[in-house]
């Protein structure tokens, strides 16, 4: 799920049945990535950059390829590099970078490699990485603000939507019965990233027979494992905390 926020920041500038499969793509692209699906990764980041091709075209005030026929994606950098009124990021950098997303889907077998090493893995962190930033890049054109806002806004809103946790409205719910205090609280953290949440807030995620000896819970995760620090009244997982959630595959609905 995306937040609302990004799709009413797209809505204006962009045809709606572009902004929905631009976003559809990235959801789903996302969902493969953190569940290991890394082929399945790759061509839904194929789909959002046919999606984001046409969005360009459209910025560009150029006609736009109807979905469903093929797209010349290499007609079309040349044509928005040559358009001068345009920004850099449209006519050059968005571009460039889809053409590689969209190269990877094409032309990279990850199954017939000669070297014999499967990149899957890297590919799939790139593609997602990348999609983050494309995204971020139409955020900041339609609305105006900084890149860093841009990111920060895609980011906040969707990095770590992960399957063993299901949100309502401001509650979490981790899918996962079997995990003690102290992984769930990682899990949510977690799936909670730059935002991080208050002591309050997961004492009513956790199951009621988990809250008595919270802050002993917490305490542990901060001072003794180095998982979890407290800034600002949240607390936040550290680079420590997330390698423990993502080498232990704690983000996997049992």
């Amino acid at each position: 799920m995306i937040d609302p926020s990004i799709r009413n920041s797209l809505a204006p500038r962009f045809p709606q049945n572009l902004v929905g499969e631009l976003l559809g793509c990235y959801v789903e692209q996302k969902k493969n990535f953190y569940l290991g699906r890394m082929r399945p990764n790759e061509v839904e980041g194929g789909r959002f950059a046919e999606a984001a091709f046409r969005m360009l075209q459209h910025a560009a005030s150029l006609p736009v390829t109807p979905l469903g026929a093929q797209l010349n994606t290499l007609a079309i950098t040349r044509t928005l590099e040559n358009l001068t009124s345009a920004p850099d990021s449209i006519r050059f950098h968005i571009p460039r970078t889809l053409r590689v997303i969209y190269d990877i889907r094409n032309k990279r077998d990850a199954a017939h490699l000669a070297d014999g090493i499967d990149p899957n893995l890297q590919d799939s962190s790139f593609v997602s990485a990348a999609l983050d930033w494309v995204l971020a890049e139409f955020v900041r054109f339609s609305r105006g603000v900084s890149p860093d806002k841009a990111f920060a806004l895609v980011k906040a809103i969707t990095v770590r939507r992960i399957p063993a946790v299901e949100q309502f409205g401001d509650f979490l719910k981790t899918l996962r019965p079997s995990l003690g205090p102290g992984d769930r609280i990682l899990l949510l953290l977690y799936h909670c990233a730059d935002q991080g949440a208050t002591a309050a807030e997961l004492s009513t995620w956790l199951k009621p027979t988990q809250r008595r000896n919270l802050n002993r819970t917490l305490a542990q995760l901060e001072y003794e494992k180095d998982y979890a620090v407290l800034n600002g009244g949240k607390y936040l997982l550290t680079r420590r905390g997330i390698a423990a959630v993502e080498s232990r595959k704690l983000i996997e609905i049992e």
